[in-house]
């Protein structure tokens, strides 16, 4: 979809307007189902959003911002103040995507009534169209409480990164006739409880053709098939942030090496008092 942006420059630096814009709806989404691909990036901040927001259907206010953002080992140490945070400051710096924001981990597994409390937190402090909570059949029960209450659910099943320590790491999974079936089966329990869409991450690909195809809702891939009814990609990843990276993430540009590269020029400029010069600093009138 192509959008054209207006800058004004009278509030902030970079507030884009739109002209005109209306944001996407989860029916919408839901009608993607095996047509246009649905496109996904993770946004953590308003401008990252601002940037974003044209070239995506969905933003994903991923909790992967634990990693990415504050240096945690995994995803386990993101809390609720977190997630409603950064989620704010997505909905705030977009107008088109809808906005999904994670549970993060220990927030809604204990119940379903847990699940609403901390769904309905999220939802009235950020103003996002949807939730993602991890996990399959064990879950079902809870995405069919929260969406009969009026609260959106993206699925997440095959790789859980929540659940790591339980999986033992971070293989794909779905090569043992065993794991395929329960993936199977997961997918479908989600499906059925009334989610709109679901992530399918890092799973072997006849698998990820097998869950598009089983069920009625988009597929987003990570990891999975371009045969998806979507694809997400953590976006610090797909722009070149980090040297390591997931098998399944392609490198869209090498952000890292140019900010490298612009500190470089400005600390040698500052070293050698070249900076500021005349055009950055202010003079007295005559």
């Amino acid at each position: 979809m192509s959008t054209t942006y207006q800058l004004d420059t009278s509030t902030s630096r970079a507030h884009p307007t739109p002209a005109p814009m209306k944001r996407m709806t989860v029916p919408q989404i839901q009608a993607r189902k095996g047509k246009d691909p649905v496109v996904m990036l993770t946004a953590y901040t308003a401008r990252m959003a601002q940037i974003l927001d044209h070239h995506c259907d969905m933003l994903l206010v991923g909790d992967s911002l634990g990693q990415v953002i504050y240096g945690l080992p995994s995803t386990l140490g993101v809390t609720l103040d977190m997630m409603c945070a950064h989620g704010a400051a997505v909905v705030r710096g977009s107008y088109h995507s809808v906005v999904v924001i994670d549970m993060p981990f220990g927030s809604y597994e204990a119940s379903p009534e847990q699940a609403f409390v901390s769904a309905a937190r999220i939802m009235s402090e950020t103003g996002a169209a949807a939730v993602k909570l991890e996990g399959g059949e064990a879950m079902a029960p809870t995405v069919a409480f929260l969406t009969a209450r009026g609260i959106p659910v993206v699925g997440h099943i095959g790789l859980t990164p929540q659940a790591v320590n339980a999986l033992g790491g971070y293989g794909a999974r779905g090569r043992t006739n065993a794991e395929h079936a329960k993936i199977i089966a997961d997918a479908r329990a989600i499906a059925d409880a009334g989610a709109f869409s679901m992530v399918v991450e890092g799973v072997i690909e006849p698998l990820a053709k097998a869950v598009t195809a089983e069920v009625s809702c988009p597929v987003i891939g990570i990891g999975a098939s371009a045969d998806c009814d979507g694809q997400v990609l953590v976006i610090d990843d797909m722009l070149g942030m980090f040297e390591r990276t997931a098998r399944f993430v392609k490198r869209y540009d090498d952000l890292a090496g140019r900010i490298d590269a612009a500190a470089g020029r400005y600390a040698e400029e500052v070293r050698a008092r070249s900076f500021p010069g005349p055009e950055q600093t202010y003079q007295p009138k005559p």
